[in-house]
């Protein structure tokens, strides 16, 4: 993520712009390309010589924000480490202590002594102690390993982590969402729940809408809840057709501004979107139930429905056609046991109205831990059948199958 100093933004009125790259710009490609050779292949070297390396190529202009917000993520996917054969803050210790004493007497100082008689007592020769004296310092990091990339993702990551650094100065950040499927909303509701985001749903005729907390909304530990919520973004950037709208306070004296992020923007994810992902067996159920079954509509479910600290979006609607009613159909069959029991307890507890549960006997979940839901449960073994959830779902309605 960029530090403060790095963003690059105008502004239009109240609105704050951030300076997106063009990630297909020859030069700005050439750029990134050139800093990323920097990185590849220097395993062993220390921190301090890639940095005087980097000084050496680009200079140290602090008006080069690019350059060094680009070099900041790449930093950002190195792994350094303190190579030294003992622990460095003991050596200086251990030769401090020698110094001191070789001091005290009449003899003219012999450095070289001092660090011979210190590696006698460790067990080390001088160069092994000259080498790890201050290993544990920034700059004599060195660097164990680096996660390459290609440029082009470089300079994409670089504009998402600029929309990043812009949200760190928000009070309020509200994220509309149009036409998502239920995948998609359990990606974004996970995401929300994993980065511990204050977060209120309201739901729409065609999608729903979240409102975030910002950092500056909160009187304490703004900027680690900032990091979790800049984090969110990527999670967002997933989705399909969705407008993030942030209020923030911009600048030393937290004047109001606005940021408006939208798909036309550009802006591409570094996260798996697995919100796009249906299982084949739901796939192959949802179309068999279509060809079998007639007096019955399934219905891909969007509606959120709060479970107290969290959110539940059934896979399927079922929609009586003869009467209109319809019912809602939850499928346990492709989920971990720890996730499907946890879920069980916030539906055992929070939903009231009747609905169909399809469980897979791959769960291995007890009739026990179905007791107390207000649901018809269909066991399956691969496939949920359409005539018997059909039939469960006209018991619950009371209307034939």
């Amino acid at each position: 993520m960029l530090t403060g100093k790095m963003v690059r933004v105008r502004f239009a009125r109240d609105r704050v712009v951030p300076h997106y790259l063009d990630t297909d710009n020859p030069a700005w490609r050439e750029l990134a390309e050139r800093l990323l050779e920097m990185f590849r292949g220097q395993e062993g070297r220390t921190r301090g010589e890639l940095e005087d390396e980097r000084r050496e190529a680009f200079g140290d202009d602090p008006g080069q924000l690019v350059h060094q917000g680009l070099v900041k993520l790449l930093e950002d996917r190195c792994e350094f480490e303190t190579v030294s054969d003992h622990a460095p803050d003991e050596l200086r210790h251990l030769v401090f202590r020698k110094a001191a004493a070789a001091r005290q007497g009449d003899a003219p100082f012999d450095r070289a002594a001092v660090l011979a008689a210190a590696a006698a007592e460790v067990g080390l020769n001088a160069d092994q102690i000259e080498q790890g004296l201050f290993a544990d310092l920034r700059s004599e990091q060195r660097l164990k390993r680096f996660k390459d990339l290609s440029a082009e993702r470089l300079l994409r990551r670089y504009n998402v982590a600029l929309a990043q650094a812009v949200l760190l100065r928000a009070v309020r950040v509200r994220v509309v969402l149009r036409g998502e499927t239920p995948a998609g909303y359990r990606q974004l509701f996970r995401f929300v729940k994993f980065h511990r985001l204050l977060c209120d749903v309201e739901r729409g005729d065609d999608g729903c809408a979240l409102t975030l907390d910002g950092p500056l909304s909160l009187f304490s530990a703004t900027q680690k809840y900032g990091i979790q919520l800049a984090n969110f973004l990527p999670a967002v950037l997933l989705r399909g057709d969705w407008e993030l709208t942030a209020d923030l306070r911009w600048g030393p004296q937290k004047k109001p501004r606005t940021f408006v992020l939208t798909p036309r923007d550009g802006l591409r994810s570094h996260l798996q979107d697995s919100g796009t992902y249906v299982p084949p067996e739901l796939a192959m159920f949802a179309e068999l139930f279509r060809k079998r079954v007639v007096g019955w509509e399934l219905r891909e479910e969007t509606e959120i429905y709060p479970l107290g600290p969290a959110w539940w979006v059934p896979d399927f609607r079922l929609v009586h056609r003869e009467s209109g009613r319809s019912v809602l159909l939850e499928v346990l069959g492709f989920w971990r046991r720890a996730s499907a029991e946890r879920h069980l307890g916030r539906l055992r507890e929070h939903v009231r109205e009747p609905f169909l549960l399809a469980v897979s006997d791959q769960l291995h979940i007890e009739e026990g831990g179905l007791e107390g839901l207000a649901a018809g449960v269909h066991r399956f073994r691969n496939l949920p059948l359409p005539d018997e959830v059909a039939r469960l779902a006209g018991e619950l309605i009371g209307v034939p199958d």
